[in-house]
């Protein structure tokens, strides 16, 4: 079973040259504008690798002098495959860590469970790996607040009495907080207490089951800390990381952007797999740095550009916007500007249509999606219960109505992502129902009854997994949620699936690892519907991770029945989801939507009623699932009309990586 597929999907192929440059001539040509030194790898396992090799290459030439290595570690998710790399070093390498002192970076305060950042790392690495527990130094989440101020000054001391860090290996958040150091921390802060806030807070709120259950404040190193230390390593993976990574490498120093104090470290890197590095220069603009190695879509994407450089619609480019801009690599490959404007004109012409599943009995030679067969079987996959109408709400109504054979899969069961109080009014309204029309059967108001007490008086904090009988309350409160929207779109019942993937049913954020058992529950649906259409969540920088995996999933899934006919036959569409919209340069299908399909859509979307505002993952953005949506879908029709192309008042966009997912050798 292969289970990391997602991973080797690329949009866009990047030169190998532009991210490995062939001689160090070409290295300073394309990372002229880059302030850090930064390591582009194709992959966050190949990036993982590389920074686990330079940790494990300095532990052994410390070994040799007989000397300390001393690291500085943060929590999250990023630094997972460097630790994954250093304990398979351990076991298999006989790599020691004995001679290693560790400082950890950060501590949540105050903590009343063992839900740290200390108990993380300890679960993850320090306990696998022969480290000394009395060199492992960790702030104290539980102590006094009196004690405070003279623990961080100890813990300052504490790192220059063994020679200070020779290696600190760091994560960033999206609004370039570095240790949660956020905007407006000075240069010369040291280890101190802060309160959680903005941005810094609803990243931290990641690591508890929501916002309202983590703690207020925690005890972080500063950024002095880490220009003192001697070497420093920035590692951030995944599309969602490369706006951060642009300004951190390319933008000017300042407190409002703490990871920029990076570019005044002598000993900084940043090391950043291809999705993080997609706005550096180098790789979204490769022709305002060197010649280019042209293809549709980097052509499309560098006229959409000037467009916005500009202000001008596509038609409207002259030659003298192309020579000023510095394509004038195109006007020698088409002569004119006009014979680059008409051909991407057409190619995103092409790419509008209001039949996703084909329009049958018409020529579809220029149309995204083939016209037969006709009608198509369609497999929705959704990884959460509401994924499908918040990301292609108006396109799933579009199929049912274009009597296409729809069928929505819901991949895991959402059961966690269900506020308590949610729990408490249905079992409220379960009671009620008994008291009224099952006197004489107490069972199920005495299990509603119990729950109403657990979750009132006696539920507590302490980071365990949810009770099973929770956990199924608020598995079915989406199911029917789910079920309601299904109808409310057009699909019919037994046509709504609940795969209610084993990964995902810890009780716990945290999930456990895919399994082939996950994988077999996919491809038992695709061997009974054998699709010719299937439209799976292709968001990879959703904040709880599970979208990655779904996906990967359906992959492993399509991997062993590849060489079906039927799959053979069968093309795979993404969609994203409430983060973000694909690029133009990506998008190979956008779907208009009516002011009235989009109300639809926006009453589709609210019959998931439990994700409304009590939801625990909203994420980042305070916009509620559907003004989500919707601003995403007037932002893509808004784009399209500011290209010269028709006005339209909302579209959904999709890309296809049919032969990505089909054909092995293309992954």
């Amino acid at each position: 079973m292969k289970t990391n597929l997602s991973s080797q999907i690329t949009l866009t192929r990047i030169p190998t040259r532009y991210y490995r440059p062939e001689n160090a001539f070409e290295h300073s040509v394309l990372t002229r504008l880059e302030k850090v030194p930064t390591s582009i790898y194709e992959s966050m396992d190949d990036g993982s690798f590389a920074v686990a090799k330079e940790i494990a290459t300095q532990i052994r030439k410390k070994q040799e002098t007989g000397k300390t290595f001393v690291m500085a570690l943060p929590g999250g998710r990023t630094p997972l495959g460097v630790f994954k790399e250093l304990i398979r070093m351990h076991k298999e390498e006989q790599l020691s860590f004995r001679n290693v002192v560790v400082f950890v970076e950060y501590e949540f305060y105050p903590l009343d469970s063992a839900s740290g950042i200390y108990s993380r790392l300890k679960e993850e690495f320090f306990d696998h790996v022969d480290i000394d527990p009395a060199n492992i130094y960790s702030p104290d989440g539980s102590m006094s607040k009196d004690a405070i101020l003279d623990f961080c000054q100890q813990y300052e001391q504490n790192i220059q009495a063994v020679g200070g860090i020779d290696y600190m290996l760091l994560g960033i958040g999206a609004s370039s907080n570095v240790m949660f150091n956020a905007a407006g921390s000075s240069i010369s802060s040291r280890t101190r207490l802060i309160l959680l806030e903005g941005a810094s807070r609803k990243e931290a709120a990641r690591t508890f089951p929501s916002q309202e259950k983590m703690p207020a404040g925690l005890i972080t190193m500063g950024i002095s800390t880490m220009m003192n230390a001697r070497t420093v390593v920035l590692m951030a993976f995944g599309d969602d990381k490369a706006g951060v990574i642009a300004k951190t490498v390319e933008g000017k120093i300042s407190d409002q952007m703490p990871s920029s104090f990076l570019q005044n470290h002598p000993n900084a890197k940043v090391v950043i797999d291809l999705s993080a590095a997609y706005e550096l220069t180098r790789i979204s603009h490769p022709w305002l740095v060197t010649s280019c190695e042209w293809d549709n879509k980097l052509i499309r994407r560098a006229i959409v550009w000037l467009c916005q450089k500009t202000g001008k619609p596509i038609l409207k480019l002259t030659n003298k916007d192309y020579s000023e801009h510095g394509l004038g690599e195109l006007l020698a490959l088409y002569g004119s500007a006009y014979n680059v404007n008409i051909k991407i004109f057409n190619d995103i012409q092409h790419t509008i249509t209001g039949w996703p599943g084909g329009k049958p009995n018409a020529d579809d030679s220029s149309r995204p999606e083939r016209a037969l067969p006709y009608p198509k079987k369609v497999i929705v996959f959704s990884p959460h219960p509401d994924d499908d109408v918040i990301s292609m709400g108006g396109t799933l109504r579009r199929l049912c109505d274009q009597h296409h054979d729809v069928h929505v899969a819901y991949e895991t069961s959402g059961n966690i992502a269900v506020g308590d109080e949610e729990v408490i009014r249905y079992c409220e309204y379960l009671r009620d129902v008994c008291d009224k029309y099952s006197l004489n059967d107490t069972t199920v108001r005495e299990k509603a009854e119990e729950i109403i007490h657990y979750l009132r008086y006696e539920k507590g904090e302490n980071g365990a997994p949810e009770r099973k009988d929770v956990l199924f309350m608020k598995g079915t409160i989406r199911r029917e949620e789910a079920r309601h929207a299904c109808r409310y779109t057009g699909v019919k019942d037994d046509h709504v699936h609940f795969l209610d993937l084993p990964f995902y049913e810890t009780g716990m954020v945290k999930k456990n690892e895919l399994g082939e058992v996950d994988k077999d529950i996919v491809k038992a649906l695709l061997e009974e519907v054998k699709p010719d259409q299937m439209f799976v969540a292709g968001d990879l920088a959703d904040p709880h991770g599970t979208h990655k995996v779904c996906l990967d999933a359906v992959l492993a899934a399509i991997d062993e029945v590849k060489d079906e006919e039927w799959m053979k036959n069968c093309r795979v569409w993404m969609y994203r989801g409430a983060w973000a919209e694909w690029e133009m340069d990506h998008v190979e299908m956008a779907v208009p939507i009516s002011p009235e399909e989009l109300r639809f859509k926006r009453n589709a979307i609210l019959k998931h009623q439990s994700q409304a505002e009590s939801a625990p993952f909203l994420g980042d953005d305070e916009r509620l699932f559907w003004q989500r949506a919707e601003d995403r879908n007037r932002a893509t029709a808004e784009l399209y009309h500011q290209l010269g192309l028709a006005s339209y008042e909302a579209m959904e966009a999709f890309v296809t990586k049919n032969r990505a997912v089909v054909e092995e050798e293309e992954l």
